[in-house]
C-alpha cells in the first residue's frame, strides 16, 4: 500500500502495480501530475478525472467498464466542513482521492500497516474470502461511515445544552447557533441520502463492484444499516431543532405578552388618574371659587386618585393578570 501524496513516484506505482500485489493510492489534492498518473497509469475514465479535479460532487457511484468510481463522504465533527473521498475500484487497484487533511484515512491507513492487521495474510483471491480490494474498500467506506457517529453525539449534546440556554434566558446568539446547527444538519441530510441509496443499489444487485464475492454482501449489509441508523438520527435531530426554535419562539413570545400585559395594567391604572387631573384642572370660576382649602384638595384631588389606582390594582390582583 502506498502513502498519502499529491504526486506519488510514477516508476513505484508502475512497479507494485505491474507485481499484482495490493495497492492502494491515497491521493490528497493531486496536481496536474497526480491527474496525468491516473489517467496514464491506471487508465480512468475522462469523465471520472474531470469529477475528480471538481470537488463538490453528489455521493454516487459509476461505472467506467472494469472500475467503479465512488463518491462518498465522512464526517470531521459537529458542526464541520464534511470529507469527500472519491474511491476508483478495480480488481488491480483500490485508489481514494481527497483535499485536505482526513483523519480518518490516515489512522486507517497506520493501523493497517502495522504487522498483525486484518491485512496480514489475506489472500489475494479465493471463493469465500474477499479479495483485497473489496477488504479495503470496506474498511475505508466503513471508517468514513462511522466517522458520523461521534459527530451526531456532539451535536445531540450540544441541541441539549442549546434548549436548556433557552429554556433559562434566551437570546439572540442561540437563535443564530440554532440557523447554524440546522443548516449544518441539512447539509448532512443531502449527502447521507445518496450514500444510503447507493449502498441500497449495492446491497439489492442493481449495481456490483469489480470482484465482488457472496462473502462481501454481509459488509455492504452492515454498511448500509449503519447509513440507515445515521439517516434516523439525522431526522431526529431535525425534529429536536425544530423544537428547540419552536420553544424559543414560544419563550421569547410569552415574555413580551408578560411585557406587554405589565406596560397595559400600569396605563390603565394611569388612564382614570389622568381623566381626574383634566377634570379638576378645567379653568372654570365656579369650580375655582368652590372647590378650595386643604381638605377639598386631600379629598377630591389625591383621595379620588388613590382609591381609584387601589380599586383597579385589587381588581388586576384578583383576575392574576400580575
Amino acid at each position: 500500500m502506498d502513502g498519502t501524496a499529491a504526486s506519488p513516484d510514477r516508476p513505484a506505482v508502475e512497479r507494485l502495480l505491474s507485481d499484482g500485489k495490493a495497492l492502494w493510492l491515497d491521493l490528497d489534492d493531486p496536481d496536474a501530475d497526480g491527474i496525468a498518473l491516473l489517467r496514464d497509469v491506471f487508465g480512468l475514465h475522462p469523465l471520472a478525472l474531470e469529477d475528480v479535479e471538481e470537488f463538490g460532487q453528489r455521493p454516487k457511484l459509476d461505472d467506467f467498464d472494469d472500475v467503479a468510481y465512488l463518491v462518498i463522504y465522512g464526517a470531521q465533527g459537529a458542526g464541520q466542513p464534511l470529507v469527500e473521498v472519491h474511491c476508483f475500484i478495480s480488481e488491480r487497484f483500490f485508489i481514494t482521492v481527497r483535499r485536505g487533511p482526513c483523519a480518518v484515512l490516515d489512522e486507517l491507513r497506520e493501523s493497517l500497516c502495522r504487522p498483525g492487521s486484518v491485512l496480514s495474510g489475506h489472500p489475494q483471491e479465493g471463493h469465500r474470502r474477499r479479495p483485497v480490494r473489496l477488504v479495503l474498500l470496506h474498511h475505508v467506506v466503513d471508517s468514513l461511515i462511522d466517522s458520523f457517529f461521534p459527530a451526531m453525539s456532539d451535536f445531540d449534546d450540544r441541541i441539549d445544552g442549546l434548549q436548556q440556554q433557552i429554556f433559562a434566558k434566551p437570546r439572540n446568539e442561540q437563535l443564530a447557533e440554532l440557523f447554524t446547527m440546522q443548516k449544518w444538519l441539512v447539509g448532512v441530510r443531502k449527502l447521507v441520502a445518496p450514500q444510503r441509496d447507493v449502498m441500497a443499489s449495492l446491497v439489492s444487485g442493481v449495481a456490483v463492484l469489480p470482484g465482488m464475492t457472496p462473502a462481501g454482501e454481509p459488509y455492504l449489509r452492515d454498511l448500509y444499516d449503519h447509513l440507515i441508523r445515521i439517516s434516523d438520527l439525522v431526522d431526529s435531530y431535525r425534529d429536536l431543532l425544530s423544537n428547540a426554535m419552536d420553544a424559543y419562539l414560544s419563550i421569547v413570545s410569552n415574555r413580551l405578552n408578560e411585557v406587554m400585559k405589565q406596560l397595559t395594567v400600569i396605563a390603565t391604572i394611569f388612564l382614570p388618574l389622568s381623566f381626574l387631573t383634566g377634570f379638576f384642572g378645567q379653568n372654570f370660576g365656579w369650580m375655582v371659587v368652590r372647590l378650595g382649602g386643604l381638605p377639598t384638595f386631600l379629598l377630591l384631588g389625591i383621595g379620588t386618585e388613590l382609591l381609584v389606582a387601589a380599586g383597579l390594582f385589587t381588581l388586576f390582583r384578583r383576575r392574576g393578570w400580575f
